[in-house]
């Protein structure tokens, strides 16, 4: 069986940079075990998979250990894909999921919109082991949603930290998120998941599910522009809409090919 298959960097306008995706369009769905060793084989943080549905596209999300309740950098290089090289016709785009409801991304100028849902992040104490492995400086807050969300004083905190990530890998937990203010935007942050197999995720539209909200209240305003600080970086442009979020980012095609599989 011969499957296209895609490449692109999210969340940049550069080739290099943002986090690569890889896009997987397929006429019906493999084996589970099929998708998940197809994402092992790619290497990559997130490689997804589309099926043609009757109002869009159904999408799911495998990372090399498993697959994923929702991603933002493969969700925009999904989006960039379809209008850019199949020919989808528009300005938008349904998205139907298994645990994050419908996605909906809309093209606006040289952006994609991406309208997710709001996942505020509650207070929380940090477990065991979890400062030490990113150096033992004391975050001044520590919350948590589906991930770990620690708030540290400066941009600079951020650059600093230093994981183990064999240490962090053993913290029951998808993601850490780090975060601070920004010295030039709003606010900036990494994104570690050595348990499943990323170390470091280049730029992480999902975390921004937790940061939108909580920086949107801690600032006192609904639209927030936003830096990944990885070796790649990436740039976000956020708005807080109730109980959903808006992130606009650029995508940038890098690979198209087929790939062989006996299903």
């Amino acid at each position: 069986m011969t499957i296209p298959i895609y490449q692109a960097d999210a969340f940049t306008d550069k080739l290099f940079g943002g986090n690569p995706a890889a896009v997987c369009p397929l006429q019906e769905w493999l084996p589970d075990a099929t998708m998940q060793q197809i994402a092992q084989e790619n290497n990559l943080a997130e490689t997804a998979f589309i099926v043609k549905t009757d109002n869009g596209y159904f999408l799911r999300w495998f990372m090399p250990e498993s697959e994923i309740d929702l991603c933002g950098h493969a969700t925009l290089a999904t989006a960039h894909i379809l209008f850019t090289e199949l020919g989808h016709e528009g300005d938008t785009i349904y998205f139907d999921t298994v645990k994050a409801g419908t996605l909906v991304v809309k093209r606006d100028g040289d952006k994609y919109v991406m309208d997710f849902p709001s996942r505020p992040p509650f207070a929380a104490d940090a477990p065991e082991g979890l400062i030490e492995a990113l150096g033992n400086k004391k975050p001044q807050e520590v919350w948590r949603s589906r991930d770990y969300l620690l708030v540290y004083e400066t941009e600079e905190d951020i650059t600093g930290i230093v994981p183990n990530h064999a240490a962090l890998s053993k913290i029951d937990t998808l993601g850490i998120i780090v975060t601070a203010p920004g010295n030039e935007i709003d606010f900036v942050s990494r994104f570690f998941a050595p348990a499943a197999s990323v170390p470091e995720d280049p730029v992480t539209g999902s975390a921004h599910c937790n940061l939108i909200p909580y920086w949107a209240g801690r600032l006192g305003k609904n639209s927030l522009h936003a830096y990944q600080l990885s070796a790649r970086h990436g740039e976000l442009w956020c708005e807080l809409k109730g109980d959903r979020v808006l992130m606009a980012g650029n995508a940038v095609t890098y690979l198209r090919g087929a790939i062989e599989v006996t299903a």
